[in-house]
């Protein structure tokens, strides 16, 4: 018989408004688990209290060094007993989901049916910030059956403490025209070479690959990883001259100045008469069908992914695609939340020999963070505390001048010896050729 429900009137507020609460889906698990019904209580006196009750400690399963998180409760009696004993051990498992985060209905099905059948709360968070499937809340002697029964169905534990973490990518190729490069393929490449960091903790702190298929950056990976790939394209935008002019008719002259040509950061998108039109390399060009064209001046774009989201199916990435690379983004901590500086520009992303490129200088950031960063420190960080320049060189990246976009605005930018640079770069791209 399962235990009697527990007064919430703090957690019953959180009822009471108009948006879709967790605690009606914690009672509803409740109603057969005792396990919901203590951590309902836990979590009610923490409301009350404004106090945490959680300590961690050490759980684990064999082989493994990372991948479940342990929480212990320090809510206890006057005999040092949980007050609520059920949930007084509620650890979570960290799952890697499969690139892309593609579930057919029946494996969802399967994968509630384990956790409730292995000693599981049945909370599960579809995904945790790293890309976990976060199965919340189990017993220290349920751990290990909870994790072999899952890695029967093909799933591994992703990272947890100072660790490769798992990684996220969008769903790309698979269902979005943005996309710019296999990302599923690039996820797989970098974390299958490089498990035993997710898997057994020792590096200085945590860090996190992401990949995202376009400028879009889907997975928040500028922001919110180590190492971010971003798909990109070096060529002009491609147009279909038919889906603009679709646009252009459902919206009219209005719509398409308001809110495709005036909202370019850059200014790169004109109108003109079609008349008037002169053909350039670097011009992509959409006749609009009344005596007006929408032109794109290529050089001046900056691939923020606007025009391209208003007009979708009108204007797409160009043909010469690949990704970027940029390193040290981190919410925050020490120096504060900090974006992703570009380390390469661009680089192809076709080949298996371009996958293991990427994956090679992957495991080179690993490696050189391992080695250089500080306790407690993430990448950015390393990178702010030593200089990019230092981080280039430990790399062996040449800096490249597509990194900085527009130096002259920078009124103590030093030019003294710009055409030694200049010779340097010309040698590098030839060699690099």
């Amino acid at each position: 018989m399962a235990k009697q429900m527990i007064d919430t009137p703090n957690l019953d507020q959180l009822e009471s408004g108009p948006w879709p609460s967790f605690v009606t889906g914690l009672k509803r698990l409740a109603k057969d688990n005792d396990m919901m019904v203590d951590l309902m209580g836990q979590l009610e006196t923490s409301y009350q209290t404004k106090f945490g009750y959680w300590k961690g400690g050490t759980v684990g399963v064999f082989g493994y060094g990372g991948g479940v998180i342990p929480r212990f409760t320090e809510l206890k009696d006057a005999d040092h007993k949980p007050l609520f004993p059920e949930a007084a051990e509620f650890h979570t498992l960290r799952v890697q989901p499969p690139a892309g985060m593609h579930y057919s209905s029946d494996l969802l099905r399967k994968m509630c049916d384990v956790w409730s059948a292995t000693g599981g709360s049945g909370l599960i968070a579809f995904h945790g910030q790293s890309g976990d499937i976060m199965f919340q809340g189990i017993k220290t002697a349920d751990v290990q059956g909870a994790f072999d029964a899952f890695n029967e169905m093909g799933f591994d534990l992703g990272g947890a403490g100072p660790a490769l973490r798992t990684s996220m990518s969008c769903v790309g190729a698979s269902r979005c025209e943005m996309s710019c490069y296999d990302e599923a393929k690039a996820l797989r490449t970098v974390i299958n070479n490089n498990l035993d960091d997710m898997h057994r903790p020792s590096l200085p702190y945590k860090f996190k690959f992401k990949f995202s298929g376009c400028p879009n950056d889907c997975m928040n990976a500028i922001q919110r990883s180590d190492m971010a790939t971003i798909g990109t394209w070096r060529d002009n935008i491609r147009v279909n001259e038919a889906q603009v002019q679709d646009y252009y008719k459902a919206h009219g002259m209005t719509d398409l100045v308001n809110d495709v040509v005036s909202k370019c950061p850059t200014k790169a998108i004109t109108l003109v008469k079609a008349s008037d039109v002169k053909a350039a390399a670097n011009m992509s060009v959409a006749n609009l069908g009344d005596g007006n064209a929408m032109c794109i001046d290529n050089k001046n774009c900056v691939r923020c992914m606007h025009c391209l989201n208003v007009i979708p199916g009108g204007l797409l990435p160009g043909v010469d695609k690949g990704v970027s690379i940029l390193v040290g983004g981190k919410g925050v901590l020490k120096i504060g939340a900090s974006m992703g500086t570009v380390v390469i520009p661009f680089m192809k992303l076709e080949s298996d020999e371009d996958f293991e490129k990427l994956n090679e200088l992957a495991r080179n950031i690993l490696d050189f963070f391992a080695e250089n960063a500080l306790e407690h420190e993430r990448t950015g960080e390393m990178i702010e505390r030593i200089g990019l320049t230092n981080f280039l060189e430990g790399l062996d990246i040449p800096v490249d001048p597509n990194m900085i976009s527009s130096p002259r605005s920078n009124p103590y930018f030093r030019s003294d010896d710009w055409d030694e640079q200049v010779e340097k770069w010309n040698e590098y791209k030839q060699s690099a050729a």
